[in-house]
């Protein structure tokens, strides 16, 4: 977990720069996305807004650490993340990898703003011109997936044995490795708010 989705998460806020005090949006509250707002909260963000429409991961993005937890069936996330932030966020975080999640995490930014994505996209990603408010050199996007090495993980590792984050609470499921296949239909299923299943031997 550590070396794919904590890294991965982390990487969300540090490839966006997150400072000390900025507001930051994290689109899909999955184990990366909730990777990312831990990291936001690391790097000294000072309102975290995690977005999603599963009601089992917005709880888990709150007892993670995320500040408000928005769902975006029943809200205007981009609305509602431009009132909580007096105009737009910082940094916004995009952590699933659709157009129209991309579309809104960069409708959410205040001007001069930094969308980061992690999401993996199936197809050709279009950026919606009309969301730059006064001028395409506004806002900066960033990408970055699965950092690694050996520093890396050694400075992840340090901040997990400090006990600055809270990971195991993402292990959601245990199966043994005899049960291995069950493990997959339930993380591939989405079922009883999975977010990481543990193999255990």
């Amino acid at each position: 977990m550590l070396a794919d989705i904590a890294s991965t998460g982390f990487s969300g806020a540090e490839s966006g720069s997150v400072r000390i005090g900025d507001a930051v949006a994290v689109f899909a509250q999955g184990p990366i996305g909730i990777c990312a707002a831990i990291g936001a909260k690391l790097m000294g963000a000072s309102l975290v807004i995690g977005i999603d429409g599963d009601d089992a991961r917005l709880r888990m993005a709150k007892r993670m650490g995320v500040d408000i937890a928005l769902d975006y069936r029943t809200l205007d996330v981009v609305s509602e993340v431009k009132r909580l932030t007096s105009g737009g966020a910082d940094v916004a975080i995009e952590a699933l990898g659709s157009q129209d999640t991309f579309k809104n995490t960069l409708r959410c930014l205040r001007p001069g703003g930094t969308l980061s994505s992690l999401g993996v996209y199936s197809g050709k990603l279009n950026i919606p011109y009309d969301a730059f408010a006064a001028g395409i050199g506004d806002y900066r996007i960033v990408t970055t997936l699965c950092p690694e090495g050996k520093e890396r993980m050694g400075r992840l590792m340090e901040v997990i044995r400090r006990k600055r984050v809270d990971l195991p609470p993402l292990l959601t499921h245990r199966v043994s490795l005899d049960n291995i296949h069950e493990g997959y239909r339930i993380f591939g299923e989405r079922m009883d708010g999975v977010m990481k299943v543990a193999v255990e031997p």
